[in-house]
């Protein structure tokens, strides 16, 4: 048999006869490497140690040191080791499929009798046995005809339709977890031991149609999650619990600031604290957007088809779109307008009014517009995926050689705002051209070189997604992390060479001949709605006083001490703060108990004394202690603290 030349990441070239296996490799480097091998990759494929390499390749061995390969692996092998230790404790369960998901697995089971909770226990329990007998994993090629026999021989309908889905001709691969056998392409550890037995946790049980298909039969699917570690794991089922703790529709509910209902899908009712909060955030964003040279615009919400025909999005958006038909006085048709899913046609609508110079350039035009797009029922989610929304969203018309200095200082300005709400770091993926495009290469040449320069001149890290810009130009997008390390899309940067063109909008340039301006379309928070759902997660509900919907409650400990917690709200609402009388006849630790559910900063206390002395106690949320300060002290020290950040 010939030989063959496989290049190792090092560069290094090693020689061996065709055929040879990663695990013979493994050896051959070292014995070491060979005990710690639990995969490879070949030509880029990541692969079974196993697999025969029969032709020249670059060629990697994986070790648990690498993290992505290590977790594919350990995942799928615990999705197989469960389908096997639910088929031992119950061998009349049948099979079907059991995939890698982000951060586990999962694996759908055909059987008569729900699974309980205890049953996922008993299911844990086996399945560290099985790690702990460090069980060869193997596997074959088999022909379809083998497979079918063997699969109807075992009771398996589901492996069986599965089989058959798969070309003539194709050969099937098989595995073996010890005795248990799986139709999969793999790749697999070597052995069972190989998965952690401390590092994963089955989670729940969903229903889940066989092949998504609502005709087919419901099975039950078991979810878990697994990890290269116990600490890794601990660590991902405490952000699991902290995830559920600031569950933003939950602490809605507690603070009362908003519900949605059946009669409008995806759509917000606002609460009274709710809509306080939004309003702050609003209010925030519009002095730091005019502070930065933007000039406010509004535009209608139902805009005539014959708009989105000529931007393109009635071609490519339709099916998102909120349509609406009209019978026009004496019209001989209905006239179909749509509410508009975004913002940029009417932009470029009002900067279409007036001539236009390369004086007037940069123009930066901002709105809160409200937009509507159909998302189907089953992917909205409170706040984060709705249909009615609200966007931060600006549109700058500029010259191809202000495109760098106008990311730039959009870049400043989301790094002041992300800072101000309490997110300090976030990351920037900068997507370049896309295989189908509109523009000339020269102009996407100049747009990805004036984005990526912008980003280099902050010194700020980024990563390059190639061909992912949008079909019209490259684009930024920002990701945040929150509070307990997940990471949210939420603004973006994108340079627009063909909607401008489309909609007719010029400027005349220094050479007295018209000219088409870039439009760079860019959001901050993106939508409010799903900002605001982040913002209430990110802070558990526990806001800084300046964005706090309800900031200060006055508490009557006797009612006595009626009249004065009324002229301490009134000294506090005097200077601006949002402040609040408790005066019902309740004892003072039930009042401090469901103030603090409703997430209040600040619950000022008065009893006798505090009339007498002109005090008031001071409690912040969080605070097992309070402290007593004199009333003229307290309201300025929180007429301080609750100014925004822009205002101090």
């Amino acid at each position: 048999m010939a030989d063959i030349s496989l290049t190792l990441p090092d560069g290094n070239q090693r020689i061996y006869a065709a055929g040879v296996t990663g695990m013979d490799v493994a050896a051959d480097i070292s014995k070491s490497l060979a005990k710690s091998a639990i995969s490879c990759s070949i030509n880029g494929k990541h692969s079974d140690l196993s697999q025969a390499i029969t032709e020249n390749s670059d060629f990697a061995i994986h070790t648990m040191k690498d993290d992505a390969q290590a977790l594919e692996l350990i995942r799928h092998d615990a999705a197989h080791i469960m389908a096997r230790a639910v088929q031992e404790i119950w061998p009349d369960v049948r099979v079907t499929i059991g995939p890698v998901i982000e951060n586990g697995f999962y694996y759908d089971f055909d059987r008569d009798a729900p699974f309980t909770p205890e049953d996922l226990g008993a299911i844990e329990k086996k399945m560290r046995e099985i790690i702990n007998k460090r069980e060869p994993v193997t596997t074959e090629l088999w022909d379809r005809n083998r497979a079918i026999k063997y699969y109807e021989a075992n009771n398996e309908p589901y492996k069986v339709e599965l089989v058959g889905m798969i070309p003539e001709g194709e050969n099937l691969r098989m595995y073996w977890h010890g005795h248990w056998q799986d139709l999969c392409r793999g790749p697999h550890l070597v052995h069972t031991g190989q998965v952690p037995a401390d590092a994963f946790k089955l989670q729940s049980v969903a229903g889940a149609y066989w092949r998504g298909d609502s005709k087919n039969k419901m099975l039950q699917r078991i979810y878990g999650v697994a990890f290269k570690n116990k600490l890794d794991l601990k660590a991902h089922l405490h952000m699991l619990e902290e995830a559920e703790k600031r569950d933003h529709r939950k602490l809605g509910r507690e603070m009362d600031l908003f519900h949605i209902q059946e009669e409008a899908p995806g759509m917000v009712f606002w609460h009274p604290n709710g809509w306080t909060l939004y309003r702050i955030l609003q209010d925030y964003m519009r002095r730091r957007q005019i502070a930065d040279g933007y000039l406010e615009i509004n535009t209608p919400e139902v805009v005539d088809r014959k708009l989105w025909e000529a931007s393109g999005h009635w071609d490519k958006y339709r099916e998102n779109m909120f349509i609406t038909e009209i019978d026009e006085e004496h019209a001989n048709e209905k006239r179909t307008n749509a509410l508009k899913p975004m913002n940029c046609p009417c932009h470029v609508q009002v900067y279409n009014h007036g001539l236009k110079s390369y004086r007037d350039l940069p123009l930066r035009l901002a709105e809160f517009g409200s937009c509507h797009r159909y998302e189907s029922s089953g992917s909205m989610h409170g706040l984060m995926r709705v249909r009615g929304f609200t966007q931060d969203d600006a549109h700058i018309f500029c010259t191809e050689g202000q495109i760098a200095a106008e990311t730039k200082k959009f870049i400043e300005l989301l790094t002041r705002v992300y800072r101000d709400l309490g997110f300090d770091s976030f990351e920037i993926k900068f997507s370049t051209r896309p295989d189908v495009r509109a523009g000339t290469d020269e102009v996407w040449d100049q747009a990805e070189e004036a984005l990526e320069a912008a980003i280099k001149a902050l010194g700020l890290p980024y990563e390059t997604d190639p061909g992912e810009g949008a079909f019209y130009g490259p684009k930024l997008d920002f990701k945040l992390t929150d509070a307990i390390g997940r990471e949210w899309q939420l603004g973006t940067f994108q340079a627009d060479f063909v909607l401008p063109e489309r909609l007719g909008a010029e400027y005349v340039g220094e050479d007295g001949m018209k000219h088409t301006p870039v439009m760079l379309h860019r959001a901050t928070l993106g939508s409010f709605e799903r900002f605001l759902g982040v913002l209430i997660e990110n802070y558990a509900g526990r806001f800084p006083l300046w964005l706090a919907p309800r900031q200060i409650v006055v508490a009557a400990i006797v009612s006595d001490a009626d009249d004065y917690v009324l002229e301490v709200v009134e000294a506090l609402r005097a200077r601006g703060l949002r402040a609040e009388a408790d005066i019902r006849n309740e004892k003072i630790n039930y009042k401090v108990r469901e103030h603090s559910v409703g997430k209040v900063p600040v619950i000022l206390a008065v009893g006798m004394r505090e009339v007498e002395e002109r005090t008031v106690s001071i409690r912040r949320l969080g605070d097992k202690g309070s402290k007593v300060e004199s009333l003229e002290a307290i309201v300025t020290e929180l007429a301080n603290e609750a100014l925004p950040p822009d205002l101090r």
